[in-house]
């Protein structure tokens, strides 16, 4: 008896499906590791000297191989056109949009949804495959999942691409952010960076990250009665 129910109860359970694994759990707060983050001007500079090597390769006759294209799904992440923008002011971008060291994450068997301080938060669904998620005569932004790794892809127009990609550690305890920003089909610029979990509270606390000093908190004061 116990047996067939034992094995009733293994007919009833849901096959694992490789090609579509379980999502690891994204939610949490999160706060950016500047020892394990890039910084904008150190990514520019490297960036600048493999140019700088590449272009003597070339006048030396020296054969470059080209770097090969990012996708996701059926969007390429680099093949938007010829001439694009300056490094300089990728990396500037990509340091603006990255600006953020505090993340909260919220996550359910539907969506995942990431806020952050002073932004619209990103959503996405859990469901596979990439979808366009808002759309306008200002761009369109798009969201879906690379294997583990969340993605959200927001085109701009004069084709200005911006891309976050997001990949949480097995543990649970580690968060990698990867921004690129393309213009009009230009080699992208990457920024890592490099979050861990920690415990928010609620103790009515106002705290902010800074390289310097860590993390700083203030007392919130409590809203005038109007």
């Amino acid at each position: 008896m116990a047996q067939a129910q034992a094995d009733r109860s293994a007919d009833s359970l849901p096959l694992l499906d490789l090609d579509h694994p379980i999502r690891l759990n994204f939610a949490g707060d999160w706060e950016k590791d500047f020892n394990r983050s890039d910084r904008w001007e150190d990514e520019l500079n490297r960036l600048l000297t493999i140019r700088q090597e590449r272009a003597a390769q070339q006048r030396s006759g020296v054969t470059v191989r080209n770097l090969p294209r990012a996708s996701l799904g059926n969007l390429n992440l680099n093949s938007l056109g010829r001439r694009g923008t300056s490094i300089v002011n990728l990396a500037r971008l990509a340091e603006y949009v990255s600006r953020q060291t505090i993340l909260r994450i919220e996550q359910d068997r539907n969506e995942v949804s990431i806020e952050r301080r002073g932004e619209a938060p990103l959503i996405c669904t859990v469901d596979h495959g990439l979808r366009e998620t808002f759309s306008s005569e200002h761009g369109k932004e798009y969201c879906g999942w690379d294997g583990q790794q969340l993605v959200f892809i927001i085109d701009l127009p004069d084709q200005l691409e911006i891309s976050h990609r997001f990949d949480v550690a097995a543990a649970g305890d580690e968060l990698r952010l990867v921004t690129s920003i393309s213009h009009r089909g230009s080699a992208p610029f990457n920024l890592i960076q490099a979050f861990n979990r920690y415990d928010a509270g609620s103790d009515g606390l106002n705290c902010v990250l800074t390289v310097t000093r860590g993390r700083v908190c203030s007392q919130l004061s409590p809203l005038a009665d109007e």
